[in-house]
């Protein structure tokens, strides 16, 4: 763990000499992104599963 701060402050000037990410130009979105596809379909893989689970819980402890 003492190793950490200094091996950070080490590779920080090296960080900050990258490029920018983007050229700043703005292009027109036409379609969401795959990214925010997937984000969406692992939302609603997990609301699926959260429900099934607590489907399954209240069942069980269920006798009538």
């Amino acid at each position: 763990m003492r190793a950490l701060l200094p091996l950070l402050l080490l590779a920080a000037p090296a960080a900050a000499a990258d490029p920018p990410p983007h050229s700043g130009v703005v292009k027109e979105r036409t379609a969401p992104e795959p990214s925010d596809v997937a984000l969406v379909a692992m939302a609603a893989a997990g609301l699926f599963l959260a429900r099934r689970a607590m489907r399954r819980r209240f069942d069980k402890h269920r006798e009538d």
